[in-house]
């Protein structure tokens, strides 16, 4: 009897699994026939990668690396067509049926985003399709709980995401040198740091974890300040301090992706954004901060940036900032013996040259002008004259302001 019954328990086991088995077969969900398929083609694809990362680093013939990279991206494409299969068939009947769970809601929101931009913007869609989908995945593999999957998946997911962001920072690069509009040279500006914190945010994390520490110590400091503006609501100030943060880490992580030409035009943005907010706000205490972060932000850009420019367009241009560097190397001395004339002298050349530039376009910046003259003269750099006359039996107050 005890033999039976063991019997008729393993032959009701094993029907119950094959029964198991077909109904999720049957019905397309996130455990489904779908899951099946993208389960297998995930095992391949991670088989093609590994594969092309020996022979590619190997003394293998070209040809034998080029068939391997083939497959390989045969392989992706067909993975990524998977998942794409899944989001219409089991999340959309799902999101329909009013099924889904709050993820799944959020992921067939994102995937009408990215399609949405499909006819306007074809080379930025690829690219945010391919990273979706990716992202899609990733969370699946994350919530199986196995370790073993997630650490063979997570190199290929790294080198796959760094290529899609790469390639969607040097798209964005190409449309600025185009003839674009203000309006639609900002909507870009926007894009390549939205790219960057997303970066930043997604990917960098798991690097970090995953290769070596010392790799990422140069940006080690700004990254701390990125997180800092991460958390809560941020105000103008705290928007333009992320970004120029944003740019000082792409500098290290992304320098042929995001030419230095492009990361001048980003910075060049920033500085017109915070004289905006300088002369626009009636706050002191808020315009204050403002100019704390400009001459951050002056700094950033001559020193973090421009020192490091090669080509210039103009030879003028160049000697300019030679002579800039000069004065600022003869600054740099007092740092430890005067620091507060140190930080005087450094805020007067900073102010100094920014007043140059804005002076070519006077109709613009007349306010920022105004401003910059009213600190220099309460630096000492600028000293202010006044005289008085007549002009058609009118007294007339006038103001002249000259270097000492």
């Amino acid at each position: 009897m005890e033999e039976k019954s063991l019997r008729i328990y393993a032959d009701k086991t094993f029907f119950t699994r094959i029964t198991s088995t077909l109904t999720k077969m049957l019905i397309p969900t996130k455990i489904g026939i779908n899951g099946m398929l993208i389960s297998m083609k995930r095992n391949n694809v991670l088989k093609a990668y590994e594969m092309n990362a020996q022979i590619e680093n190997s003394e293998e013939e070209i040809e034998k690396k080029e068939t391997s990279l083939k497959k390989y991206e045969d392989t992706f494409a067909l993975y990524l067509e998977a998942i794409d299969k899944h989001v219409m068939d089991s999340i959309y009947k799902k999101v329909k049926n009013d099924t889904a769970t709050e993820f799944e809601k959020d992921a067939l929101a994102r995937y009408y985003e990215v399609i949405h931009i499909k006819e306007n913007e074809y080379i930025e869609y690829k690219y945010t399709k391919q990273k979706y989908l990716l992202e899609l995945d990733y969370e699946t593999v994350k919530d199986l709980n196995k370790e073993k999957l997630l650490k063979k998946y997570e190199p290929f997911y790294l080198s796959k995401m760094d290529s899609l962001y790469k390639g969607l920072l040097k798209h964005y690069s190409i449309k600025l040198a185009d003839n674009l509009s203000y309006q639609n040279k900002e909507i870009v500006y926007e894009k390549i740091f939205a790219t960057l914190e997303e970066y930043i945010t997604k990917i960098l994390p798991i690097k970090m974890e995953e290769e070596e520490a010392n790799t990422y110590q140069e940006i080690l400091a700004e990254y701390d300040k990125f997180e800092q503006y991460s958390v809560g609501k941020l105000d103008q100030n705290d928007a333009i301090q992320k970004k120029m943060t944003l740019l000082a880490i792409s500098r290290k992580l992304f320098t042929h992706s995001l030419p230095l030409v492009v990361a001048e035009q980003c910075y060049i943005k920033l500085l017109r954004d915070t004289r905006s907010l300088i002369v626009d706000t009636r706050v002191v205490k808020k315009q204050e901060k403002a100019y704390t972060l400009l001459i951050k932000l002056i700094e950033d850009y001559n020193i973090k940036l421009l020192s490091t420019k090669i080509y210039w367009d103009k030879p003028e241009q160049r000697e300019n900032y030679k002579a800039f560097w000069k004065q600022y190397q003869e600054i740099i001395k007092l740092k430890d013996t005067d620091y507060l004339a140190y930080m005087k002298q450094k805020e007067t050349l900073f102010i100094t040259n920014d007043l140059k530039a804005v002076r070519k376009n006077e109709n613009k910046y007349y306010k920022i002008i105004k401003f910059y003259k009213n600190k220099l003269v309460e630096l000492g750099a600028m000293r202010e004259l006044k005289n008085s006359f007549y002009s058609q039996g009118n007294y007339v107050g006038r103001k002249v302001e000259c270097k000492r």
